[in-house]
C-alpha cells in the first residue's frame, strides 16, 4: 500500500442510537488492500463482497467497523461502481440497513450478521427510515421498496424519470428527479402525495 493509495481512501464515522459507533472506509476499484489495510480485528468480521461481485477484491471496497455496549464486529462490501456507503439504525428491530452499489443489507446490530438483503436494478442513492414506519425505504435511480424489518417487500413504486436525491418528511417522500422536478410519494403506502 502506497501513501497515495491511503490517500485515495474516504473516512466516516457515526454516532448511532444506543451508544453504537460505526467507522466507514471506502475506495474505488482495486482499493481492498488499501481499504482493510488497517482493519481491526476484534469482534467478528463478514466479508460480503461475493454477493456484489463474483472477484470483489477487483471491484470498489466498503467496510464498516461497529462498536457498542454489546456489539463489536466488522463487515466487508463490494461494488461494480464507486459509491459511499450510507446506512440508518432502526433500533426496534436491532438493525444497520446499508446501502452500498446495487445492494441494500441489513446487518443485526448486535452481531453483523446478515439478517436480509435487497438488489436493485440500478445503484442505490438512499436509505430512508422513521419510528412511524414498520418498513426502511430503500431509493436507487428509478424505483423505490419499501421493505419491511423481516426482509419482505411491502411496496414497491418505479419512476419514468432518474431520480437523485430523496428526503423523507412529514411522513412523504421527497424524490428530486434529474431534471429538477420532485415527485412526492406517501411513504406509508408508496401512492401519489
Amino acid at each position: 500500500m502506497t501513501a497515495a493509495d491511503e490517500g485515495s481512501i474516504q473516512r466516516l464515522s457515526v454516532q448511532y442510537p444506543g451508544g453504537i459507533a460505526a467507522r466507514y472506509r471506502w475506495g474505488g476499484s482495486g482499493s481492498a488492500e488499501a481499504v482493510f489495510g488497517i482493519s481491526e480485528a476484534e469482534g467478528t468480521l463478514n466479508d460480503r463482497g461475493e454477493m456484489a461481485a463474483p472477484r470483489p477484491d477487483n471491484a470498489c471496497r466498503a467496510e464498516i467497523r461497529i462498536e457498542g455496549p454489546v456489539a463489536r464486529w466488522t463487515v466487508r462490501l463490494a461494488s461494480p461502481i464507486y459509491d459511499e456507503p450510507d446506512a440508518v439504525m432502526i433500533d426496534t428491530a436491532g438493525l444497520l440497513v446499508v446501502k452500498y452499489g446495487f445492494l441494500a443489507y441489513a446487518l443485526v446490530a448486535r452481531t453483523g450478521e446478515l439478517a436480509w438483503s435487497q438488489s436493485l436494478s440500478t445503484p442505490a442513492i438512499a436509505v430512508l427510515a422513521s419510528s412511524r414506519l414498520e418498513h426502511v425505504l430503500l431509493q436507487s435511480e428509478l424505483e423505490t421498496f419499501a421493505v419491511r424489518f423481516d426482509g419482505s417487500v411491502a411496496w414497491r413504486a418505479a419512476h419514468s424519470e432518474v431520480v437523485v436525491a430523496a428526503q423523507l418528511v412529514a411522513g412523504r417522500l421527497d424524490l428530486t428527479t434529474y431534471a429538477g422536478g420532485h415527485v412526492y410519494l406517501d411513504a406509508q403506502t408508496g401512492r401519489a402525495a
